[in-house]
């Protein structure tokens, strides 16, 4: 396997006043392509800082993260949010779905604003949402379904361009149990697909459906 992103002795800290506050501290992580992991920690432990930086929404005081061979650390605001954009799929626990807009629509407009004409940016989505199963429901509103399918839509958006990583803030945090368990049997099979998925979780039930867990608490991972 080959190495997708790597962090070395990467530190966060955060300036309050005269106060600071060290959030991460000395972090290394290295992830494979392919690989199903999970970060897990408690409230405050560091673990959203983490994904930040992960997801190139935020910047690293120290260290070096190197994400196949670009060097995040050295990229400005303009090169992150390429980045962002065509190499990292978000899914977040509140859908962040327009609401407005039906399902077809919300999937399609990462591919509308690369530029993609409306014929093939349909043609893609109908792919990524078939692949979650959903297609009977791509002409309703986020309010015209229920949690589990409004997260399904989201998972279809973060898919749908194809990104090299799928990134996941408490994908089930919002989901009863059942459901939550249906969105992690779709993750297990879009990593059996070859999907690298990193999942930000407090949940050792959630944790425990990858297939690496890593531990992060008061900023140290381990």
């Amino acid at each position: 396997m080959s190495t997708l992103f790597q962090l070395e002795q990467v530190n966060k800290i955060y300036k309050m006043g005269a106060e600071s506050l060290h959030v991460l501290k000395d972090v290394n992580l290295s992830v494979e392509v392919g690989e199903y992991l999970t970060i897990l920690g408690p409230s405050g432990s560091g673990k959203t800082t983490l994904m930040n930086i992960i997801g190139c929404m935020d910047r690293m005081n120290s260290g070096s993260y190197q994400f196949g061979d670009i060097a995040i650390h050295d990229c400005d605001d303009a090169e992150l949010t390429q980045i962002r954009n065509r190499k990292i799929g978000f899914i977040f626990q509140k859908y962040h779905l327009i609401p407005q807009y039906t399902a077809l629509q919300n999937v399609i407009m990462p591919l509308l604003l690369r530029g993609w004409s409306r014929a093939r940016a349909i043609e893609e989505a109908g792919r990524s949402i078939e692949l979650v199963r959903l297609s009977e429901r791509m002409d309703h509103k986020p309010n015209e379904l229920s949690g589990g399918q409004q997260q399904r839509v989201a998972i279809a958006r973060a898919l749908v361009t194809k990104p090299e990583l799928l990134l996941a803030d408490e994908p089930t945090g919002a989901l009863d149990s059942a459901t939550g368990k249906e969105i992690l049997a779709l993750f297990q099979q879009l990593n059996d697909a070859g999907n690298t998925i990193v999942v930000i979780s407090h949940d050792i039930n959630v944790a425990n459906q990858s297939r690496r867990i890593v531990k992060i608490n008061d900023g140290i991972l381990y």
